[in-house]
Protein backbone atom coordinates (compact mmCIF):
# COMPACT_ATOMS: atom_id res chain seq x y z
CA UNK A 1 0.00 0.00 0.00
CA UNK A 2 1.37 3.40 -1.43
CA UNK A 3 1.94 5.40 2.13
CA UNK A 4 1.46 8.89 2.99
CA UNK A 5 4.74 9.56 3.64
CA UNK A 6 5.50 8.88 -0.16
CA UNK A 7 2.65 11.15 -0.91
CA UNK A 8 2.93 13.81 1.09
CA UNK A 9 2.68 17.78 0.90
CA UNK A 10 5.64 18.73 -0.34
CA UNK A 11 4.42 17.02 -3.97
CA UNK A 12 1.84 19.80 -4.25
CA UNK A 13 2.47 23.24 -5.71
CA UNK A 14 0.54 25.99 -3.71
CA UNK A 15 -0.21 29.46 -5.09
CA UNK A 16 -2.10 32.68 -3.67
CA UNK A 17 -3.13 35.44 -5.79
CA UNK A 18 -5.91 38.23 -6.32
CA UNK A 19 -7.98 38.89 -9.60
CA UNK A 20 -11.45 40.52 -10.22
CA UNK A 21 -14.15 38.24 -10.19
CA UNK A 22 -17.78 39.54 -11.45
CA UNK A 23 -16.40 42.59 -10.62
CA UNK A 24 -15.61 41.90 -6.76
CA UNK A 25 -11.59 41.58 -5.29
CA UNK A 26 -10.98 37.66 -4.77
CA UNK A 27 -8.74 35.35 -3.73
CA UNK A 28 -7.56 33.00 -5.79
CA UNK A 29 -5.89 29.87 -3.94
CA UNK A 30 -4.24 27.55 -6.32
CA UNK A 31 -3.35 23.84 -5.89
CA UNK A 32 -1.36 21.80 -8.16
CA UNK A 33 0.09 18.22 -8.69
CA UNK A 34 1.13 15.73 -10.83
CA UNK A 35 0.30 11.85 -11.06
CA UNK A 36 1.63 8.67 -12.56
CA UNK A 37 -1.19 8.19 -14.84
CA UNK A 38 -2.66 9.39 -18.00
CA UNK A 39 -4.90 12.36 -18.34
CA UNK A 40 -7.84 10.20 -19.42
CA UNK A 41 -7.22 8.42 -15.81
CA UNK A 42 -7.52 11.23 -13.99
CA UNK A 43 -10.12 13.04 -15.73
CA UNK A 44 -12.32 10.11 -14.84
CA UNK A 45 -10.94 10.12 -10.93
CA UNK A 46 -12.42 13.67 -10.58
CA UNK A 47 -15.35 13.60 -12.36
CA UNK A 48 -16.74 10.37 -11.72
CA UNK A 49 -19.24 10.11 -9.04
CA UNK A 50 -17.81 6.44 -7.61
CA UNK A 51 -14.21 7.56 -7.74
CA UNK A 52 -15.22 10.73 -6.44
CA UNK A 53 -16.02 9.12 -3.32
CA UNK A 54 -13.10 6.26 -2.85
CA UNK A 55 -10.72 9.64 -2.30
CA UNK A 56 -12.59 12.51 -1.57
CA UNK A 57 -16.49 12.31 0.15
CA UNK A 58 -19.57 10.95 -1.81
CA UNK A 59 -21.36 13.03 -4.39
CA UNK A 60 -24.99 13.31 -5.71
CA UNK A 61 -26.62 14.69 -8.81
CA UNK A 62 -26.00 15.35 -12.26
CA UNK A 63 -22.11 15.67 -12.52
CA UNK A 64 -22.83 17.58 -16.32
CA UNK A 65 -22.62 21.13 -17.61
CA UNK A 66 -25.72 22.89 -16.28
CA UNK A 67 -26.18 20.08 -13.77
CA UNK A 68 -26.40 20.37 -9.69
CA UNK A 69 -23.73 18.58 -7.56
CA UNK A 70 -24.58 17.74 -3.49
CA UNK A 71 -20.96 16.48 -1.87
CA UNK A 72 -21.97 14.48 1.33
CA UNK A 73 -21.65 17.02 4.61
CA UNK A 74 -19.64 19.12 2.27
CA UNK A 75 -20.57 21.62 -0.63
CA UNK A 76 -23.30 22.02 -3.45
CA UNK A 77 -23.06 23.92 -6.39
CA UNK A 78 -23.82 23.91 -10.27
CA UNK A 79 -21.88 23.18 -12.99
CA UNK A 80 -21.01 25.93 -14.89
CA UNK A 81 -18.40 24.95 -17.77
CA UNK A 82 -16.89 21.31 -18.80
CA UNK A 83 -14.66 20.76 -21.74
CA UNK A 84 -13.72 16.80 -20.83
CA UNK A 85 -11.76 15.92 -20.76
CA UNK A 86 -9.60 18.80 -19.75
CA UNK A 87 -11.24 20.86 -17.63
CA UNK A 88 -14.24 21.99 -15.66
CA UNK A 89 -16.02 24.76 -13.45
CA UNK A 90 -18.60 24.58 -10.83
CA UNK A 91 -19.76 26.90 -7.95
CA UNK A 92 -18.60 25.95 -4.61
CA UNK A 93 -21.94 26.83 -2.25
CA UNK A 94 -21.15 25.88 1.19
CA UNK A 95 -22.06 28.25 4.55
CA UNK A 96 -24.40 30.44 2.89
CA UNK A 97 -21.40 31.69 0.44
CA UNK A 98 -20.31 30.89 -2.97
CA UNK A 99 -17.22 30.93 -4.20
CA UNK A 100 -15.77 28.74 -7.74
CA UNK A 101 -13.76 26.14 -8.82
CA UNK A 102 -11.95 25.98 -11.90
CA UNK A 103 -10.75 22.18 -12.25
CA UNK A 104 -7.81 21.75 -15.42
CA UNK A 105 -6.63 18.78 -16.19
CA UNK A 106 -3.07 18.59 -18.36
CA UNK A 107 -0.71 16.02 -19.67
CA UNK A 108 3.03 16.00 -17.95
CA UNK A 109 5.41 13.98 -19.34
CA UNK A 110 4.68 10.25 -18.66
CA UNK A 111 2.04 11.59 -16.26
CA UNK A 112 -0.76 14.09 -15.35
CA UNK A 113 -1.15 17.63 -13.87
CA UNK A 114 -4.27 18.12 -11.82
CA UNK A 115 -4.43 21.94 -11.24
CA UNK A 116 -7.81 23.44 -8.93
CA UNK A 117 -8.34 27.66 -8.47
CA UNK A 118 -10.49 27.90 -5.47
CA UNK A 119 -11.98 31.68 -6.14
CA UNK A 120 -13.44 33.47 -3.12
CA UNK A 121 -14.77 36.77 -3.19
CA UNK A 122 -13.28 39.59 -0.72
CA UNK A 123 -16.30 40.54 1.76
CA UNK A 124 -16.69 44.65 1.56
CA UNK A 125 -16.48 44.89 5.07
CA UNK A 126 -13.91 42.70 7.95
CA UNK A 127 -13.13 39.31 6.89
CA UNK A 128 -12.66 37.90 9.96
CA UNK A 129 -12.52 34.45 8.93
CA UNK A 130 -9.70 35.15 6.21
CA UNK A 131 -7.55 37.51 9.21
CA UNK A 132 -8.21 33.91 11.69
CA UNK A 133 -6.85 31.37 9.12
CA UNK A 134 -5.68 32.62 6.13
CA UNK A 135 -5.70 30.50 3.03
CA UNK A 136 -5.26 27.47 4.81
CA UNK A 137 -8.80 27.39 5.68
CA UNK A 138 -9.40 26.16 2.18
CA UNK A 139 -5.88 25.17 1.17
CA UNK A 140 -5.44 22.22 3.58
CA UNK A 141 -8.79 20.89 2.66
CA UNK A 142 -7.59 20.62 -1.17
CA UNK A 143 -4.40 19.07 -0.08
CA UNK A 144 -5.90 16.61 2.06
CA UNK A 145 -7.74 16.08 -0.86
CA UNK A 146 -4.66 15.66 -3.23
CA UNK A 147 -3.51 13.60 -0.80
CA UNK A 148 -6.61 10.95 -1.21
CA UNK A 149 -6.70 10.90 -4.90
CA UNK A 150 -2.58 9.71 -5.05
CA UNK A 151 -3.64 7.30 -2.80
CA UNK A 152 -6.76 6.37 -4.87
CA UNK A 153 -4.24 6.24 -7.84
CA UNK A 154 -1.86 4.10 -6.53
CA UNK A 155 -4.56 1.83 -5.45
CA UNK A 156 -7.63 2.42 -7.53
CA UNK A 157 -9.65 -0.74 -6.30
CA UNK A 158 -9.75 0.08 -2.60
CA UNK A 159 -13.24 1.30 -1.79
CA UNK A 160 -11.48 3.95 0.58
CA UNK A 161 -7.91 6.31 0.21
CA UNK A 162 -8.20 6.73 4.26
CA UNK A 163 -10.04 4.05 5.87
CA UNK A 164 -10.92 6.34 8.39
CA UNK A 165 -10.26 10.34 7.53
CA UNK A 166 -11.39 11.78 11.07
CA UNK A 167 -8.62 9.36 13.06
CA UNK A 168 -5.99 9.54 10.47
CA UNK A 169 -6.69 13.53 10.88
CA UNK A 170 -5.12 13.43 14.93
CA UNK A 171 -2.47 10.65 14.08
CA UNK A 172 0.79 11.49 14.35
CA UNK A 173 1.24 10.56 10.17
CA UNK A 174 -2.05 13.05 10.08
CA UNK A 175 -0.82 15.97 12.27
CA UNK A 176 2.85 16.34 10.32
CA UNK A 177 0.87 16.06 6.72
CA UNK A 178 -1.58 18.97 7.98
CA UNK A 179 1.07 20.72 10.03
CA UNK A 180 3.28 20.93 6.58
CA UNK A 181 0.32 21.83 4.53
CA UNK A 182 -0.50 24.39 6.81
CA UNK A 183 3.27 26.10 7.09
CA UNK A 184 2.88 25.65 3.50
CA UNK A 185 -0.06 27.47 3.24
CA UNK A 186 1.55 30.48 5.11
CA UNK A 187 5.00 30.69 3.33
CA UNK A 188 2.16 31.12 0.01
CA UNK A 189 0.40 34.05 2.56
CA UNK A 190 3.55 35.31 3.07
CA UNK A 191 4.48 35.93 -0.59
CA UNK A 192 1.17 37.29 -1.41
CA UNK A 193 1.90 39.84 0.76
CA UNK A 194 0.65 39.19 4.31
CA UNK A 195 3.10 39.91 7.41
CA UNK A 196 4.82 36.67 8.66
CA UNK A 197 3.93 36.92 12.02
CA UNK A 198 0.03 37.14 10.70
CA UNK A 199 0.44 34.25 8.14
CA UNK A 200 2.44 32.33 10.65
CA UNK A 201 -0.30 33.19 13.78
CA UNK A 202 -3.05 31.66 10.85
CA UNK A 203 -1.10 28.83 9.62
CA UNK A 204 -1.38 28.04 14.19
CA UNK A 205 -4.87 28.06 13.88
CA UNK A 206 -6.27 26.31 10.87
CA UNK A 207 -3.74 23.65 12.18
CA UNK A 208 -5.44 23.67 15.49
CA UNK A 209 -8.82 23.45 13.29
CA UNK A 210 -7.87 19.98 11.74
CA UNK A 211 -6.00 18.45 14.05
CA UNK A 212 -7.31 19.68 17.56
CA UNK A 213 -3.97 19.87 18.69
CA UNK A 214 -1.23 22.77 18.17
CA UNK A 215 1.22 23.09 15.81
CA UNK A 216 4.89 21.59 17.35
CA UNK A 217 6.97 23.60 15.28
Amino acid sequence: MTTVDETGAGSIDRRLTARDHEGRAAHVATVSRTYPTTPEDLWQAVTTADRIRRWFVPVTGDLRLGGRYQLEGNAAGEVTACDAPRSFAATWEFGGNVSWIDVRIEAAGDGATFTLEHTAAIPDGPDEFWQTYGPGAVGVGWDLGLLGLSLHLAHPEAERALEDEAAWATSPEGRAFITASSTAWAESNIAFGTPREAAVAAAERTTLFYTGTPSQD
